[in-house]
This record gives structure tokens, C-alpha cells and sequence, in this order.
């Protein structure tokens, strides 16, 4: 079901620390509700095994990259372990026009690169019940060294600061519970602002 009739969608950016879930919880919201479209990031790294173009990432060239840049292209962009990531601005603005509700899943300082571009959007924090927890889950991985444990949660502490800054702040203690509150601030905002189109 389309909601294209006339007004612009929500822009929605939800982030949070490394082991707060929200990329789980954003793919099931977006598996709930058909409306959402659900931003991807672009990217100079080499694709892994397994991930696909337009999907996991839309790869592109450093010189592609640059171009981007100049142009203004990128709503927010950064660079991570040598590699850069943004999100493209053309595929976001058109969703937008087309009325849909739009949800970046970007880290907070991407977070507030975009609110300063886009005031109108709202910002969603995702956390662990509490920092602890957030440890667990991250050295749960079983994928990282003990340095690279230690660098994301330093890197977490530093964006839990950012929570007080945002619209809403969803704690992921329970996955299930946890989405039905991010699906439920869309869809009251997407509902709240048809009305106010319609006023």
C-alpha cells in the first residue's frame, strides 16, 4: 500500500553503540511494515563474501566516492579503518517525495551530520538495558580480539552521551518488545503527520 498522496515521509535516524541491536530490530520493523524504506550505505571497502550490491552496500570507487562529496551527494559520510561510508542523498530524498517513512541506521555522529541537513527528521536511540549488558553482547561475538572489544567499547561510551540528545530512546532488553516500540513510534509519527497534512 502505497501512502504517496501529496506529502513528504518521516526521515527517522536510529542509531546507537555497537551491541545495542539495532540493526536487528530496524530489518524487523522493516519486515512488518512494507511502507518503510530502509536506507544503504555506500561504501569504498571491497565487498565481503556473500554480500551483495545494492543490498548490503552500494560499493563504489574512491573517485566515486570524491564525487559524491563535491556534489554535494552524501547526506553524511565518514571514514572507519581506512575504508569511507555515507549515505547517498538521491535515493533518500526521492523515497521521501513518494510520501514513505525513510530510516537511516547510522552511528551518531552520521546521526547528527544528517539532523543538521534535515531538522524536520527524528532521531531514535538504541541501547542495552545497561553498559554491561552491552559488553556481554559485544565480547558474545566471538569474532573480535581483546583490542577490538576493548576499541568499541570505548567507542559505545562515548556514543551513550549522545542519547539525551535524541527524539526517542528505545532499550533493546527484549527483541520483540523492543520493535513493536520503534514500529510504533513510525507509525504514530507517519499517522501524525497525514493529519497534519490533512488540516
Amino acid at each position: 500500500m502505497s501512502r504517496s498522496h501529496g506529502r513528504a515521509g518521516t526521515l527517522f535516524i536510529v542509531s546507537g553503540p555497537s551491541g545495542a541491536g539495532k540493526g536487528t530490530l530496524v530489518k524487523a520493523v522493516a519486515d512488518r511494515v512494507p511502507d518503510v524504506w530502509v536506507s544503504v550505505s555506500a561504501t569504498t571497502r571491497a565487498p565481503r563474501p556473500g554480500e551483495v550490491e545494492g543490498t548490503h552496500y552500494v560499493f563504489l570507487s574512491s573517485a566515486q566516492f570524491d564525487w559524491l562529496i563535491a556534489e554535494d551527494g552524501l547526506l553524511e559520510w565518514a571514514e572507519v579503518h581506512g575504508n569511507r561510508y555515507g549515505t547517498p542523498r538521491e535515493p533518500v530524498e526521492r523515497m521521501l517525495a513518494e510520501g514513505r517513512p525513510v530510516i537511516l541506521e547510522i552511528d551518531p555522529q552520521g546521526a547528527m551530520q544528517v539532523k543538521e541537513k534535515a531538522p524536520e527528521s527524528l532521531l531514535v536511540f538504541i541501547t542495552a538495558p545497561s553498559f554491561e549488558e552491552l559488553r556481554r553482547r559485544i565480547e558474545g561475538r566471538g569474532a573480535e580480539t581483546a583490542e577490538q572489544i576493548q576499541r568499541r567499547l570505548q567507542t559505545a561510551e562515548g556514543e551513550m552521551l549522545f542519547a539525551g540528545t535524541y527524539d526517542f530512546v528505545v532499550i533493546n532488553d527484549d527483541v520483540c518488545r523492543a520493535t513493536d516500540e520503534l514500529q510504533g513510534i513510525i507509525e504514530r509519527v507517519s499517522a501524525r503527520d497525514t493529519e497534519d497534512t490533512k488540516d
